[in-house]
């Protein structure tokens, strides 16, 4: 019997209540520890495809008649278009249509940021398409642009209203302290730099929109484009099998995207959209800087009095105030929090998520600030930490569904205490040294998602689920999840992903959700075929069900029997046992966190400047981990990519006209 229930989701630190219909019959939790699949180290199922080039990413996609589509961009963070004249465009070589800002709304003539999108055209080649955009002739009226944080937050350019959040007081909690730290840190903004840019082609099949896009959200960009030309929904099919990285700035369909759809409306034809690497590195969405302001008030035994902090987010013009906030609010236990975030709108480009949007930012803060308060209290900074370590969820007294930061920081002890030997070996201009901070973020996901779960007659099955692989390794996972189940080997499951058409609702690939969405659903699937296959086998020769279990591609007895599992399906020849799964609710009354400490070593030659890191240690507590192999290529990408973060890159603007200065690779030091 099917309930009908209110439950909480969580993505990226946005919750929302959300209906879902949970089934009576659920299945019993894994018990701990690695399975026979499920724990295990799994290589890509898609790797060979991927590394041979078989894989098709959207970049890949030729379709017959295909135009390329170009797009007139602003140069300026802030005009007016006066004058613009598409004549010359629409008489150009090989162009088959051009649209300007009258003709779609993600098209405008009084663009608010360098890189906003002002006409579009479709050609037989990109090159002509680049030509025809060139020949467009246009006057502009330059206005002022809003670029300074300190104006903006004079003037209350707001994207969102401000999020103040209070517990206790922080002025008592202050005055109860035996040490203050004040201190105020900016972090840059920094770009994504996916591999795959942003690009979609689109394909008018009858009254029905096809879009082949680099996305993390198929559905989402089915809502968005389905809104976008007031169609039914599901006049709009979106395929995404392959892609090529996205980092958080995949989530939406994408100036693009409604170009691509609007010009093959138009012609009659396919038309591709792609943004060369400039138009990425300066419109395709950035982690957006910030200005945090700190006091931190505690006890000559360590204990924390009070956490008051600002944080000045600048947005841009567009996007939205990702949870800064959350570390000082969240990760330690301390009775007077205070905090307060201020999303500003500037003429810039528009910031969007980018892994663990806001608590990147706000952890640096915080642990920064931690170590100073830690140096004026003569205390080890671990040890800080650990006095400080919260049992249960300091906002509203809730139980964590489970938590194991302090073993996390057992395990980190004695590369922290290697700091002695460490800091001994400086010599002359080169001084080494050691740092710890601790890592908080989210990761329950949440309904709804589905699954569906086909097992063939050769005792082979495949999962169909039309969520998106962002290069995460999630399509292996659900395999593992599914061959787990199932008693399968793994290279007897296949997963079919990526086409909204082809497979149920699917959850947005990001937040840390993927897995915890869906991975539930298919398992659910899994176990209601083999459900029906216990029951099956217990017809077929005589025994009861409940002594049966899968196992290595067999059916098990408890009394002593053992059966292949295809001399069960092969009954059904072409017949096939088809499964459903659903993701069901969240613990009631839990919060689910994840966490984890990082320990770095790093040389510093303080005469030139020159840094080097030479080692790091992560301990991570991520729940159970499917594929140990593809959670430690997570572990390994997040580090590489925040060397990067923290050492050399930074987008620039000019302070003056607002313009991207860093739109090559050459420029932005990836």
């Amino acid at each position: 019997m099917a309930r009908l229930i209110k439950t909480e989701k969580e993505v990226e630190g946005r919750y929302t209540e959300q209906w879902v219909v949970v089934e009576e019959d659920a299945l019993e939790q894994w018990p701990e520890g690695p399975l026979r699949t499920v724990g295990r180290a799994a290589t890509r199922v898609d790797g060979l495809a991927r590394a041979r080039g078989e894989a098709r990413y959207t970049q890949d996609i030729r379709l017959p008649g295909m135009l390329h589509a170009a797009v007139l961009r602003s140069p300026h963070a802030r005009a007016r278009v006066k004058r613009l004249d598409l004549a010359p465009a629409r008489e150009a070589s090989g162009v088959r249509e051009v649209i300007g800002p009258d003709e779609l709304d993600a098209l405008a003539d009084e663009p608010n940021y360098e890189g906003q999108a002002i006409a579009a055209v479709a050609a037989d080649t990109i090159d002509q398409a680049r030509a025809a955009v060139d020949a467009i002739s246009i006057d502009w009226e330059l206005l002022e642009p809003l670029l300074d944080a300190d104006q903006a937050l004079h003037q209350e350019s707001y994207l969102d209203d401000p999020k103040r959040y209070e517990r206790g007081n922080v002025e008592r909690g202050l005055g109860e302290a035996d040490a203050i730290v004040e201190a105020e840190y900016r972090t840059q903004s920094v770009l994504h730099n996916a591999l795959e840019t942003h690009q979609s082609v689109c394909e008018w099949e009858g009254d029905t929109l096809v879009v082949y896009t680099s996305t993390q959200f198929l559905w989402g960009v089915r809502d968005e484009v389905a809104g976008a030309f007031d169609l039914p929904k599901d006049k709009v099919r979106v395929i995404c099998r392959f892609m090529g990285g996205g980092f958080g700035a995949k989530g939406a369909a994408g100036d693009y995207t409604l170009i691509a759809a609007e010009l093959a409306r138009r012609t009659g034809r396919p038309v591709h959209c792609r943004l060369d690497r400039r138009e990425e590195n300066v419109n395709s969405g950035n982690r957006n800087p910030t200005i945090q302001k700190l006091r931190l008030g505690a006890r000559a035994d360590g204990t924390l009095t009070a956490i008051d902090a600002e944080y000045m987010c600048l947005l841009g013009w567009d996007g939205w105030l990702p949870p800064t906030a959350g570390p000082a609010q969240m990760l330690y236990a301390c009775e007077n929090v205070h905090t307060v975030e201020y999303g500003l709108r500037l003429n810039a480009p528009p910031m969007d998520a980018f892994r663990a949007p806001g608590f990147v930012e706000g952890t640096f803060g915080l642990e920064c600030a931690l170590d100073e308060l830690a140096a004026k209290l003569d205390l080890d900074p671990l040890e800080l930490r650990r006095r400080n370590h919260a049992d249960h969820d300091p906002m509203d007294e809730r139980p964590f569904s489970a938590k194991e930061l302090m073993e996390c920081y057992r395990r980190a002890e004695p590369h922290w205490e290697r700091r002695h030997e460490v800091r001994a070996r400086s010599n002359g201009p080169w001084k080494h040294g050691v740092g710890i901070a601790t890592q908080i973020w989210y990761g329950g996901g949440g309904p709804p998602s589905y699954a569906w779960v086909r097992l063939s007659g050769d005792g082979t099955a495949t999962v169909l689920t039309a969520m998106q692989d962002i290069g995460t390794g999630t399509r292996t996972a659900m395999a593992q999840i599914a061959a787990e189940e199932l008693g399968l080997p793994l290279e007897r499951v296949t997963v079919e992903l990526g086409d909204t058409a082809h497979g149920p609702y699917a959850t947005v690939s990001g937040g840390s959700s993927t897995t915890p969405s869906v991975g539930p659903a298919v398992r659910a699937a899994a176990g209601d075929v083999a459900r029906q296959i216990r029951e099956i086998a217990a017809q077929r020769f005589d025994v009861e069900e409940r002594v049966l279990s899968l196992t290595d591609g067999k059916v098990i007895s408890a009394d002593g029997g053992s059966w292949p599992l295809d001399e069960i399906t092969g009954l059904l020849e072409d017949g096939q046992i088809l499964g459903k799964g659903a993701r069901g609710p969240n613990p009631a009354g839990m919060r689910v966190m994840t966490y984890g400490i990082q320990v770095a070593e790093v040389a510093v030659d303080v005469e030139t400047g020159e840094i080097v890191v030479e080692r790091i240690y992560a301990v991570h507590d991520v729940g159970r981990v499917i594929n140990p192999l593809g959670a430690e290529s997570q572990i390994e990408g997040g580090i590489i990519q925040a060397i990067g973060h923290s050492l050399s890159e930074q987008r620039l603007l000019d302070p003056e006209s607002g313009k991207v200065l860093t739109q090559t690779l050459d420029a932005y030091k990836l």
